[in-house]
């Protein structure tokens, strides 16, 4: 018999299940099916439940008016996602600032030698207080007090400097994750490396760093995470972000319904990348990120 025209194999050699193979895959498929249907079924009602429980409750009207406005929401919306859309860049520049920093950190605390015990300890100490100091007071110490000082050549927005924040503050923690990539790679690819005639920078650059920072991008897409939730705190500083906008609308009418507005467009933002973080997770050889719904 000659070859079929869509594989160009014959027909006698294609693979065909059993029906013993077949009738188990149905079985497999059935109980999926079967357990989507109830897990649907079953989180409906609990929602439902929920939702009626709530509506009911005597109090409803009022939180209703007061977080659940339709025309507060409406009306606030723009100024709301015109100050969210300064926090994504804002969570864009600082995310690539805080990559290069936390990388060239963890390198100067995993280089060896008595030589670069400087940096080792400049490395130590700053991972050391950033790490130890809240965001927040960071934020005020740098948005508040630098601008005073009048440095020339810097600028005095309370913007850049709640960016130098945040870049400062994550990146102790994001040198803490590349060190323990760096780390976690075998001294035996080093010593193959060495053997080979690499040098120590080439030996870091072209065999421990592509290991290190594969191994820690489900952790680097976590601080990502909270990274995006992070950037509203530049509203302290009076940067008219997403948190700020709120705020300015909610002061006209004491409705906090543009607070909730601003609180879901920030979840409908981290959730996604959440998502996205289990599953390079999971890809990277993480079987139990995130679980499984």
């Amino acid at each position: 018999m000659g070859p079929t025209e869509s594989t160009g194999e014959p027909v006698e050699d294609r693979w065909v299940p059993s029906a013993l193979e077949q009738e188990r895959a149905a079985y497999r498929s059935a109980r999926t099916r079967r357990s989507a249907v109830v897990a649907t079924a079953s989180t409906l009602a609990m929602l439902g439940a929920i939702v009626a429980l709530v509506v009911s409750s005597p109090g409803w009207p009022r939180v209703k008016e007061t977080f659940f406005s339709w025309d507060k929401a409406v009306d606030s919306l723009p100024a709301v996602l015109d100050g969210l859309w300064l926090n994504i860049r804002v969570m864009l520049v600082c995310a690539v600032l805080i990559a290069i920093l936390g990388l060239t950190l963890a390198v100067m605390r995993t280089v060896r030698g008595p030589v670069a015990f400087p940096l080792r300890l400049f490395a130590t100490a700053y991972v050391d207080l950033f790490r130890g100091l809240p965001l927040l007071l960071v934020l005020f110490l740098l948005g508040f007090g630098a601008p005073a000082l009048q440095l020339s050549g810097v600028p005095n927005s309370a913007l850049f400097w709640g960016g130098c924040a945040l870049v400062l503050s994550y990146s102790a923690y994001v040198a803490e994750v590349f060190r323990a990539g760096i780390e976690s790679v075998h001294p035996s690819q080093r010593a193959a490396a060495r053997s080979l005639g690499l040098s120590y920078g080439q030996t870091l650059r072209h065999v421990v760093l592509p290991q290190a920072v594969r191994r820690v991008v489900p952790a680097l897409m976590n601080d990502l995470v909270s990274l995006q939730k992070d950037s509203g705190l530049i509203a302290v500083l009076g940067v008219i972000d997403a948190i700020r906008a709120a705020q300015i609308e909610t002061a006209s009418d004491f409705n906090y319904t543009p607070y909730v507005v601003a609180g879901a467009l920030f979840v409908c933002l981290t959730i996604p990348m959440a998502r996205f973080t289990d599953w390079v997770a999971r890809r990277q050889g993480f079987h139990g990120a995130g679980g499984h719904l």
